[in-house]
């Protein structure tokens, strides 16, 4: 018999854990779960499962994030190649997933409750949604469509893709709170016709803008997996913007002023939490993304949960917060700019090509 390493047994406990969870959850809702039954069920003690997660809530967003991106990994859809349809194909990936029975609304029947019971919890996820907003809203405006005159601006989509992520909020928590209720096809046609009204869509340049310094010194970052993509990869060339939970939003401000790659660095002081939450919101959108887009109109943004904080010690942010905002910008694998506070991703990515001398 093969022993397992020690890594090896806590991710097999932590496996275990979670399946047991889900199974708990599932059938007495988030409330009335108890870790005991689910040491129980795991054939675990109830410190293995507080050491693998220190929290009832904790592991039940880990819970809702594996299902997530579990369900982002499904086969791909036809992707969509104008906006109706793009948009009908990412309502129909969504709306596959809604519950169709109890069993499968207690899962996510208590999600929403826990987060509007604690501002601690409510305010990473305002900002998660406008992440997903803007990386929707840039997919939408990738798809460029055909009727648009040469050299014509192409059209900020945010709002539309805004109003989307509320039509298709609402039918998931309408169909977790009365399972059966919700009509999937009239969901699907009402995204479509989304794509047909006319918003008044527009966005500021930031008034003020903490001024870049000019930096030189190496970018030896460690691999990361992009939760857009859902593939591993390393940081290069372009702006780096490290961002806590409370300032997601600033991302547009970094994504509208840069020319290259833009990648969001996502930070915190609570990860137990607020990272499986920052999976689970996040992969509700890219899943879809991945399979009712093609594959050139996918945002050119990548976004990173940096558990350890060693990504963002890479850019020079050595203590994060939920308020942190920082960037760096890299070229030819240097650190060439960097700026910290309001507007900081606005900063580097407006500094223009930074000489050097070799």
């Amino acid at each position: 018999m093969v022993r397992l390493s020690r890594a090896e047994t806590q991710e097999r406990n932590r496996a275990k854990v979670l399946a047991a969870a889900r199974d708990e959850f599932a059938d007495q809702g988030f409330r009335d779960a108890k870790i005991d039954v689910i040491a129980e069920r795991a054939e675990l003690t109830r410190g293995a499962v507080y050491s693998n997660f220190p929290g009832k809530r904790a592991l039940y967003f880990a819970v809702l994030a594996e299902l997530a991106e579990r369900s982002a990994r499904a086969p791909h859809a036809v992707p969509g190649t104008t906006l109706p349809d793009a948009l009908g194909a990412l309502a129909r990936a969504r709306v596959a997933a809604l519950p169709l029975d109890d069993e499968q609304a207690g899962l996510t029947r208590d999600l929403m409750p826990e987060v509007l019971a604690d501002e601690r919890i409510r305010r990473p996820f305002a900002q998660l949604v406008k992440l997903n907003g803007l990386l929707l809203g840039l997919a939408l405006e990738r798809l460029d469509p055909p009727d648009r005159p040469a050299g014509a601006p192409i059209p900020r989509r945010i709002r539309l893709a805004e109003t989307v992520l509320t039509t298709l909020h609402g039918a998931g928590q309408l169909a977790a709170a009365a399972p059966g209720l919700v009509e999937p096809f009239d969901v699907v046609s009402a995204c479509e016709r989304l794509a047909g009204l006319a918003f008044n869509d527009w966005w500021a340049t930031p008034v003020i803008v903490p001024a870049a310094q000019a930096a030189d010194r190496p970018w030896a970052p460690p691999g990361a997996v992009d939760l857009v993509r859902a593939e591993p990869f390393v940081p290069a060339d372009g702006v780096v913007v490290v961002l806590g939970t409370h300032r997601l939003a600033a991302a547009e401000e970094a994504v509208r002023a840069s020319r290259g790659e833009v990648t969001v660095v996502v930070v915190t002081s609570e990860p137990d939490e607020l990272v499986p939450l920052t999976r689970l919101i996040v992969a509700e959108v890219c899943g879809g993304l991945r399979q009712a887009f093609p594959e050139s109109s996918w945002p050119g943004v990548r976004v990173v949960c940096d558990v350890t904080g060693t990504l963002a010690a890479a850019a020079g942010v050595l203590a994060v917060s939920d308020e942190t905002e920082a960037a760096v910008r890299i070229q030819r694998g240097r650190i060439v700019a960097t700026a910290d506070g309001r507007g900081a991703g606005h900063a580097v990515s407006t500094t223009g090509e930074v000489s050097r001398v070799d």
